[in-house]
């Protein structure tokens, strides 16, 4: 009798290609299904998600997978990370019914971009949030996010190598918050295009160091072309933050007003 079974996962994305397989490219997927397999003694795929790109982290990455084995909740947890990467960590594990999906299931996924905004370099946040020497305009920051909320086209905020067919999708938020030198953008939607959030970043970035106004935002999403937007933010400083399942499923939540977690996925600690 096949079993489903839900994880939460923690990672760093420094050292992978992304999430999904690739033939010679080291992956997340990959790391997580041969310690999974190891646990199972039998091949494990996992659906996850949301698939994040190169240098991408996670605080709260959820996947599902199928098997016969019959192992304890401990067992799984325990037993894949003795397996995995200390830049890859299982969080939970718990026993889903069949119509749980991973990807389908999910109803809110929130990026969170994470910026050290001072003049010196963090030797402890180095490749884990994005170091900006201007002072950043917070307030300008958000008025410029608020034109984007709602649901809109966002093909101005699409990269080239997105395979999506259709561009629009639900904005249900997007807060920018500054904790002393850190500066965090969160962006929650029911999907996402390819690169959205790092284009979301990127323009939300140009208001705050004032080379745009506030209204750019609305200019750019207006124009449906990504040749009218700002660069691309680094992948360093983007975390998938949190997954909402409906309450039915009983998995673990972490919420997302957390700035002691905020800034202890970056440095390694807390403050």
């Amino acid at each position: 009798m096949r079993r489903r079974i839900a994880v939460g996962i923690e990672y760093q994305g420094g050292a992978y290609s992304g999430w999904q397989i690739q033939s010679a490219a080291p992956s997340l997927q990959g790391a997580l299904e041969t310690a999974l397999s190891r646990i199972a003694n039998e091949p494990i795929g996992l659906i996850c998600a949301g698939r994040t790109d190169a240098g991408v982290h996670a605080r709260a990455q959820v996947a599902h997978f199928d098997t016969q084995a019959v192992r304890a909740s401990r067992a799984w947890l325990l037993g894949a990370n003795n397996y995995l990467p200390a830049d890859i960590s299982l969080l939970w594990v718990r026993a889903v019914p069949d119509h749980f999906n991973a990807r389908y299931s999910a109803l809110t996924r929130t990026y969170r971009y994470l910026i050290l905004n001072r003049s010196a370099r963090s030797a402890l946040a180095a490749g884990r949030a994005l170091l900006v020497h201007q002072g950043l305009d917070v307030a300008a920051m958000q008025q410029g996010a608020n034109w984007l909320i709602g649901e809109h086209d966002f093909s101005a905020f699409r990269s080239s190598e997105c395979q999506s067919h259709s561009a629009v999708r639900q904005l249900r938020a997007v807060r920018v918050r500054r904790s002393g030198d850190w500066v965090s953008i969160d962006v929650s939607a029911n999907a996402f295009l390819h690169h959205m959030v790092r284009n979301i970043a990127g323009l939300l970035l140009a208001i705050g160091m004032g080379r745009e106004p506030p209204e750019r935002a609305r200019i750019q999403l207006e124009s449906r072309s990504r040749g009218q937007g700002e660069a691309t933010a680094a992948a360093l400083g983007l975390y998938l933050w949190q997954v909402e399942y409906p309450p039915e499923f009983g998995l673990p939540e972490l919420g997302l007003a957390a700035d002691s977690a905020m800034i202890a996925a970056a440095v390694g600690r807390g403050e």
